[in-house]
């Protein structure tokens, strides 16, 4: 069932692979208002000129001219996003990258693909941490 249109929670997808991008907007479409980039430059443009501020971030790794990582820590650096969830979401399936994502302070790292109703479970599960992570610091 498709929610209201106001209330649907914002992901934005940062990823320079049309077909994981279309994939991942089928799969979420229906529950939440999606936005997409094809680069980390794209998605800091999109944020610090506040044209969307999202509850979430699903963040690809391997990309041209900015890897996730970079941008990872540049979306850190955007005091309004502080407390934005930020998802790796990528087909590197290495434990040193899983180990790495967990420790600059991401709150998930899904191997793509992904069974959507998994995506969409964890997604969800990131959301409810993260609203209870900003209640705990009042805001």
């Amino acid at each position: 069932m498709t929610k209201d249109i106001n209330l649907r929670k914002i992901i934005l997808l940062i990823d320079d692979d049309d077909t994981h991008l279309l994939i991942t907007e089928l799969s979420l479409k229906d529950e939440y208002e999606i936005h997409m980039v094809k680069s980390g430059k794209e998605a800091l443009e999109l944020m610090g000129n506040s044209q969307i501020t999202p509850d979430l971030i699903l963040l690809d790794i391997i990309m041209p001219a900015m890897d996730g990582w970079i941008v990872f820590d540049k979306i850190n650096d955007i005091a309004a996003l502080k407390f934005t969830p930020i998802i790796f979401y990528s087909s590197l399936d290495e434990e040193s990258a899983k180990e790495k994502a967990y420790e600059l302070g991401a709150f998930d790292y899904i191997t793509k693909p992904c069974e959507q109703s998994i995506l969409l479970s964890r997604i969800k599960d990131t959301l409810q941490k993260a609203e209870l992570k900003r209640r705990q610091y009042g805001i």
